[in-house]
């Protein structure tokens, strides 16, 4: 519900408030060409900048394949439910649902409603799907190559003006409700079990998720960049930064409803 609502709140900012409309139209002056990643995402880019439906598709077929493999079915299904939710839903909200009113006088080109990323969507919600059939050994790193995955897709689509910052956070907000709705409808799981650790492999555990991150964010700065400008790009990276810290605050936590504590 926490995500529902942050979902709500950032759209009624970003795009039905004159200052939100005013801030991110601000943030597209130039061209398209003049993102640094432009010319490799009009070749062999990374998915979904390209190849969109079959980045679903592969995606799916692999999340699947895992749950057959390590017989996780009610974990397989909610990671398919995830992937659905989001993108269906992303896809329905831009095209049908979410208006996008002209408040500020916009040229034409930034007219157009485009809250939520649907580029954004398939990339949370794979990786969002991904952790969910993970085991508890590699979920970790899983998150780590989902969250550095959606960053950079973040920063690109808003680097090429595809989209604004909010558009990459709605998506990533909407992964983060349907993925939050899956875990919960999950049966009650124990907290992944844990060996006891030592003190520094205990240390090592706590400064994971912040060297995991690590890659994210320079991937934000990378896939954000332009030849045209220094601070927007920036402001780019920051936002997709944040996606990235999103999905791996989910990844975190434990995959199902705790078990109720016997009372004695």
């Amino acid at each position: 519900m926490l995500f529902l609502l942050a979902f709500v709140a950032l759209y009624l900012l970003a795009v039905w408030t004159p200052i939100g409309q005013s801030a991110e139209n601000a943030l597209v002056v130039g061209f398209a060409d003049q993102a640094r990643i432009f010319e490799w995402s009009q070749s062999v880019g990374p998915p979904p900048l390209t190849a969109e439906h079959a980045t679903v598709a592969v995606g799916l077929a692999l999340i699947v394949l895992v749950a057959l493999v390590r017989r996780c079915w009610r974990e397989g299904c909610a990671a398919v439910g995830v992937v659905v939710v989001t993108i269906a839903g992303a896809e329905v909200l831009n095209k049908v649902v979410l208006p996008r009113p002209d408040l500020v006088g916009a040229p034409d080109n930034l007219t157009e409603a485009s809250f939520p990323s649907g580029h954004v969507a398939i990339a949370a919600g794979l990786a969002l799907g991904a952790v969910l059939i993970a085991s508890p050994r590699t979920r970790p790193y899983v998150a780590a190559a989902g969250s550095l995955w959606l960053a950079v897709t973040a920063a690109a689509v808003q680097a090429l003006y595809w989209h604004r910052p909010s558009d990459a956070l709605g998506a990533t907000l909407l992964a983060c409700a349907a993925y939050a709705l899956a875990t919960q409808l999950l049966p009650p799981t124990v907290r992944d079990a844990v060996p006891s650790a030592t003190p520094d492999v205990a240390s090592r555990r706590r400064t994971l998720p912040a060297v995991a991150l690590l890659p994210a964010a320079v991937g934000a700065l990378l896939a954000g960049s332009r030849e045209d400008a220094l601070a927007r790009p920036l402001v780019f990276a920051g936002a997709a930064f944040l996606c990235a810290v999103l999905i791996r605050i989910l990844a975190t936590q434990r995959s199902g409803r705790p078990v109720p504590r016997p009372q004695r």
